[in-house]
């Protein structure tokens, strides 16, 4: 496997994932135990592997997201619900959805779950918050259960390192949507909005892109796109380290993505995306 399975595997694994935040029954179970709004869902139960944090972890480690509105959601969603009635409903509600919408999931869990299981142990979590904070989650007994959770670790792994990534080429979180935005063409007022920056944040990150050339008046330049490759071409090499050594995982990309495929035509997942997710 060379890196480009990373990326095709990420294809795969994220509309998987991604039901948590889009699908209707998702976000009515976060309402259901306790959270306010959808964004104090969203952060809540995204941040609940790591305990009842303050803002300054969600927002260190969730990078894109405007801190102010980070600070609107936590800490005030711990006083609604607890990170482990948040973790108990994020994949109890996650897998429902898989089970109407992938109606063989269970024997897709039962052929894939080892493996996915094998590659998280695998996985390198120095530097990986989000990573370790989900690995170290207590296996589900559910097979479906437990193949939302070694995907949603995963997804978690090869995020951490494309953090690293953008914090290495000096992008921050708002530049980081500001050239998604411009090389994928992404309606740009969706991504601010989406993140919570305000039309000055966004401005004042197109002009510190445009000094270093990597935009201009026509939109993204060659050495924007030329570094945009690169970053995706890293991540892909820092995701690669959970899977290089784990037998079954070609196999299991094959077995898995006629379940992403299935997602994707349900409309559970919107596309495309301020998450970059595409169909697969």
């Amino acid at each position: 496997m060379d890196n480009a399975f990373a990326r095709d595997l990420w294809r795969v694994l994220e509309p998987l994932h991604a039901i948590t935040y889009f699908a209707a029954d998702c976000r009515a179970a976060n309402k259901a135990v306790g959270l306010r709004g959808y964004w104090m869902g969203y952060f809540a139960a995204r941040s609940a592997p790591f305990g009842a944090v303050g803002p300054s972890v969600v927002e260190a480690t969730f990078y894109g997201f405007h801190p102010a509105m980070v600070r609107r959601a936590i800490p005030d969603a711990w006083t609604y619900a607890t990170p482990e009635a948040v973790i108990a409903t994020r994949t109890i509600a996650a897998a429902a959805v898989l089970r109407t919408v992938v109606p063989d999931i269970a024997t897709v869990a039962a052929r894939t779950v080892p493996h996915l299981q094998r590659a998280v142990e695998a996985a390198p979590a120095a530097g990986r918050a989000l990573f370790a904070a989900n690995r170290d989650l207590p296996t589900p007994g559910d097979a479906v259960h437990a193949l939302w959770q070694a995907v949603t670790a995963l997804r978690e792994h090869r995020g951490d390192g494309h953090v690293a990534c953008l914090l290495s080429e000096g992008i921050d979180g708002c530049e980081a949507h500001v050239l998604f935005s411009a090389a994928n063409g992404f309606p740009v007022q969706i991504m601010r909005d989406n993140r919570g920056w305000t039309e000055n944040d966004w401005q004042a990150a197109h002009e510190r892109l445009t000094a270093r050339r990597l935009l201009d008046a026509d939109g993204i330049t060659a050495a924007g796109r030329a570094l945009r490759d690169h970053i995706e071409a890293r991540t892909d090499a820092l995701a690669m380290t959970a899977y290089r050594d784990v037998p079954g995982m070609v196999e299991t990309l094959a077995v898995l993505t006629p379940a992403a495929r299935a997602v994707a035509r349900s409309g559970e997942v919107p596309y495309p995306n301020p998450m970059g997710a595409d169909p697969a």
